[in-house]
């Protein structure tokens, strides 16, 4: 579905997936760091370490025999965001959005019972979602109530904002905005909407559905360009410091925009997918080599290396 686009793109500089791994992943990211990002309670708990903002944890289950505590643990609680420590591509994660008669109302409308929640939990320790199979941990986090921002190319859910990091440098950013079929989530695989933002500028553009081109959200027919993101320069700034925690030289980092909180870490990726070259119709190589061509002094700091990508990066 997304070959044509990349056919599009080759003379623009697309970076291909082998060239992504031999090149960039296994040559600058240290697969003793890998676990830093692949759980998101280690990514949490290091990123409360160096001051980068993350939703609030409000319990970790480890073991099937404390799932009968959840009740307990979360009996004040009408709204949180039940995940797998260790899942990917938004497999296995339930937002709950309020109670209802003893049961639980997610983010799109569905009624779960105590028992189905409790069974999902199961599944989840037993590695279900896990991205190896193996036994994992179930986080309850406290839900996002996402900045009105992109509220009118929303359809329900919260949107986030993905940013390609280069030895310490942003490279390349979109936010993916959920729509019906993606059933509320922010996945474009599972046909939510990626559009591109302008890093200089911190403005969005035409974005992209499946393989094709938008120019309007296809649930609420509202435009998608120049949309202005709020604290972007901050956002920057938070995706440059992911890179210095983790020590990983080529890194996905995802923001979401809280309404009360403002931007929030709400993971990493060491294996961040190309999908994002499609919703900027640029290549991502060209900014890459740019990057290798940086002057050394920007480096010293994450400041500098915000700096120089939204003066070349535009």
């Amino acid at each position: 579905m997304i070959f044509r686009p990349f056919l599009v793109l080759q003379k623009a500089g697309v970076l291909g997936m082998n060239r992504r791994n031999t090149e960039y992943i296994m040559r600058f990211n240290r697969r003793s760091s890998f676990p830093l990002v692949d759980d998101k309670l280690l990514t949490k708990q290091l990123a409360l370490k160096h001051g980068i903002p993350t939703p609030p944890l409000y319990h970790v289950i480890y073991h099937h025999g404390e799932i009968a505590r959840f009740d307990h643990v979360l009996s004040d609680r009408r709204e949180f965001v039940l995940k797998p420590a260790r899942g990917g591509g938004g497999s296995g994660i339930i937002l709950i959005t309020d109670r209802r008669g003893g049961k639980f109302v997610t983010q799109s409308g569905k009624i779960i019972s105590k028992e189905e929640l409790h069974y999902h939990i199961s599944d989840i320790l037993s590695g279900i979602y896990s991205l190896e199979g193996l036994e994992d941990k179930a986080l309850i986090e406290g839900l996002i109530h996402p900045d009105e921002v992109f509220s009118k190319v929303t359809y329900k859910g919260v949107p986030d904002v993905r940013i390609i990091v280069y030895r310490g440098i942003p490279a390349m950013a979109m936010v993916r905005l959920p729509t019906k079929q993606s059933d509320g989530k922010a996945n474009l695989h599972r046909g939510a909407v990626g559009v591109g933002i302008d890093l200089g500028r911190g403005k969005t553009m035409d974005g992209v559905r499946r393989s094709g081109v938008i120019t309007h959200h296809p649930d609420t027919g509202e435009l998608l360009r120049d949309i202005e993101v709020p604290f972007w320069e901050k956002m920057l700034f938070m995706a440059a410091q992911s890179s210095d925690m983790t020590g990983l030289g080529y890194l996905g980092v995802d923001l979401v925009i809280d309404k009360n909180k403002g931007p929030l870490l709400l993971e990493l990726n060491a294996r961040p997918g190309l999908q994002i070259q499609i919703a900027n119709r640029k290549g991502l190589l060209e900014c890459l080599e740019m990057i290798d061509r940086a002057p050394k002094e920007i480096f010293l700091s994450p400041e500098k290396r915000v700096a120089w990508a939204m003066k070349n990066f535009k």
